[in-house]
């Protein structure tokens, strides 16, 4: 790391990121034209190395395949939204190299709106990922493009205008500062945040432990996984559920993949099993998990049990395939796997 990019990922002053109410909501500037869910993170090149075992520390691996795929969280969620037929879009940053060339065209090449994907000096977010036999992963992100990117006034414009809002802890904390601003608004949108790692990995790089702290009550759905909510709150599952409501967390989606997740909001808590299905690859499954709960619990308004599994029903479609995007699903395939069952 450099010092000019260990500088870029401190965080701003609250008085110097120029978050002016008419940059975020003056309706007459565009803010119609925003999609219905507004995804903020990064797009990302994946190299995915199929091995032969998860390597311990002073281990090591062989890789039988490499394939490269599209991924990034801000990306998955946009597209998988976009699956499940709302109108998404996506703001990131990318890279000036053939990485960020590469995302470039295949976000313009999907149905999401990519406006405000810009590409911009440095080097592409990208992944190394290796996955097993058993569809278990682990992800190394390399890459300073994503941990650059900061809000201007037409992202903000996009943002106030989408109905839906996700952001990933991922993002460095002044993107966070500025999306904070917006979700203080009485007239905001829909917020869901999703502290997608563990405390550890996003130093320097993504929210910080107080921005945290601020999404617990400022998103409408705040997501955990197990790794993170144990960095975290020291406890998984129910009681991490527990923990984020007794915090003020509206709703809470508690994830532990293949376990099932438990979702709590003002009707209580909720547990629900994952569907047991034939894993080709665990990458993504998340995104599509998130993607489904804010197009069922945050805009369809529908009662967390129905939401909850359709989401664990659209992650279930889309591990049975390989790649973060392989296999997401339509609304229609969704109810369809679920009358199956």
């Amino acid at each position: 790391m450099t010092d000019s990019e260990a500088t870029d990922g401190a965080v701003e002053p609250r008085g110097d990121r120029g978050t002016d109410a008419a940059d975020v909501a003056d309706p007459a500037d565009g803010v119609g034209d925003a999609p219905e869910v507004v995804t903020v993170g990064a797009a990302t090149v994946d190299r995915t190395y199929r091995v032969s075992n998860m390597p311990r520390p002073d281990g090591g691996a062989y890789a039988n395949a490499v394939e490269e795929s599209f991924g990034g969280v801000g990306a998955n969620v946009a597209c998988a939204a976009a699956r499940l037929g709302r109108s998404a879009g996506l703001i990131a940053r990318l890279g000036d190299d053939e990485a960020g060339e590469r995302v470039a065209a295949d976000l313009a090449s999907s149905p999401i709106d990519d406006d405000r994907v810009r590409r911009e000096p440095g080097t592409s977010t990208h992944c190394v990922i290796l996955r097993d036999g058993d569809g278990r992963r682990s992800i190394v992100t390399a890459g300073d493009s994503a941990r650059r990117l900061r809000l201007d006034a037409a992202d903000r414009r996009r943002l106030a205008g989408a109905d839906a809002v996700f952001l990933t802890a991922y993002n460095p904390d002044p993107v966070h500062g500025t999306a904070l601003d917006l979700a203080g608004r009485s007239d905001a949108p829909s917020v869901a945040f999703d502290l997608s790692g563990p405390l550890a990995e996003l130093a320097g790089r993504g929210a910080s432990e107080s921005t945290v702290d601020r999404w617990v009550e400022a998103a409408d759905l705040f997501v955990v996984g197990d790794v993170a909510a144990e960095s975290y709150l020291g406890r998984t599952g129910r009681e991490a559920a527990e923990a984020l409501r007794a915090r003020g967390a509206d709703r809470v989606a508690a994830t532990g993949g293949s376990a099932g997740a438990v979702l709590a909001d003002g009707t209580g808590v909720h547990e629900l099993p994952a569907f047991d299905v034939a894993v080709a690859d665990e990458t993504g499954a998340g995104d599509a998990y998130v993607a489904a709960l804010i197009d069922r619990w945050l805009l369809a308004g529908e009662p967390a049990r129905e939401a909850g599994r359709f989401a664990a029903a659209a992650a279930a479609l889309n591990v049975r395939e390989p790649g973060a995007r392989g296999g997401l699903a339509t609304a229609d395939a969704v109810e369809a796997f679920l009358a199956e069952r």
